[in-house]
């Protein structure tokens, strides 16, 4: 078996070390005997997403997004319908808002890629901290950083994981990130999969199973030291918001 993780945009979209987020993919794939390579696109380059099983987008500053906004807009449909077709995707921070409808800045309303049903507002002040989630897809907790701006607002969607510790999509909906068919967005960095096994191979189970047209169980690798320490962040975080909401 292999897979072709598509990684958009690095030059422009690596703020939060989204280049381990490719490393951790590779790895876990080439640990069980799977063959695995990367493609990097730059601007200009030709995407074909038919040949793409995994596609990453990672995070920027906002003028880095807007360019990168601008060049994928010019392949829209192509995007879209690999959405469509289940194709995976993790869009990280600010390639999660580049999903949606339109991001709105104190400089105006920029259109999205409107791939998922959402949009994002920009908002003061930005949420900071460590964010623990609790999530449908996985039996331990999803753990990482948040740094935004924007509040993301994802009408009916699915999201990724509830709130257990921090502010995640808005501050106020005790939601965080959003899941679309096989497209996970969400603010976790830190980065996200070396932080979460479970998650990264999720998106390889769910990428052989895509392009292999049956049901893929993933070979258990040993996780205990990436397991004890989403146990210590989670005790770590969580008991303390649980200690500080029960004081006087």
């Amino acid at each position: 078996m292999k897979l072709t993780i598509g990684h958009l945009y690095p030059d422009l979209l690596n703020l939060y070390g989204d280049r381990g987020n490719i490393q951790c993919l590779m790895k876990r794939c080439q640990w069980r005997g799977i063959e695995a390579e990367t493609i990097v696109f730059e601007l200009g380059d030709a995407i074909d997403f038919s040949n793409l099983d995994i596609v990453l987008l990672g995070g920027g500053s906002d003028r880095e997004q807007m360019l990168v906004n601008d060049e994928l807009k010019k392949i829209q449909p192509d995007f879209k319908a690999y959405v469509e077709d289940y194709g995976v995707v993790i869009a990280i921070c600010g390639g999660y808002q580049l999903l949606g409808k339109y991001y709105k800045t104190e400089q105006g309303t920029v259109t999205g890629l409107d791939l998922v049903d959402l949009y994002t507002e920009q908002e003061s002040p930005r949420l900071i901290d460590n964010i623990v989630l609790k999530s449908d897809l996985f039996d331990m907790p999803v753990v990482g950083f948040e740094n935004h701006g924007g509040r993301t607002y994802i009408n009916d969607n699915q999201p990724f994981g509830k709130v257990l510790y921090g502010a995640g999509n808005d501050g106020i909906s005790g939601c965080e990130g959003v899941v679309y068919k096989n497209v996970i967005g969400t603010y976790l960095h830190g980065p996200l999969l070396p932080k979460n096994p479970q998650v990264t191979d999720y998106l390889i189970a769910k990428a052989l199973e895509r392009k292999y047209e049956k049901e893929i169980v993933l070979e258990p690798l040993e996780d205990e030291e990436e397991r004890e320490a989403n146990r210590y962040i989670c005790q770590r975080f969580v008991k303390e918001s649980k200690n500080l909401e029960n004081s006087p």
